[in-house]
């Protein structure tokens, strides 16, 4: 269930993704993450992987 902080998030609870609403579904959502600040989540690519063989250094530098 969707939690109800955000009156718009009701939406997607009456509005479950079924296959056949795609379209409709995906502008839902993009409605209801935008309202919470959250649509970046969705846009961006996510982070890169850090490589296993890096040093404490460069991780430091990485997080920055």
């Amino acid at each position: 269930m969707v939690s109800m902080k955000n009156p718009l998030a009701a939406i997607l609870d009456s509005n479950r993704f079924t296959g056949l609403n795609y379209q409709d579904w995906l502008r839902n959502l993009n409605l209801v993450l935008a309202s919470e600040k959250l649509l970046y989540t969705i846009e961006k690519s996510p982070p890169e992987e850090t490589p296993a063989d890096i040093s404490p250094e460069e991780l430091i530098t990485l997080n920055q």
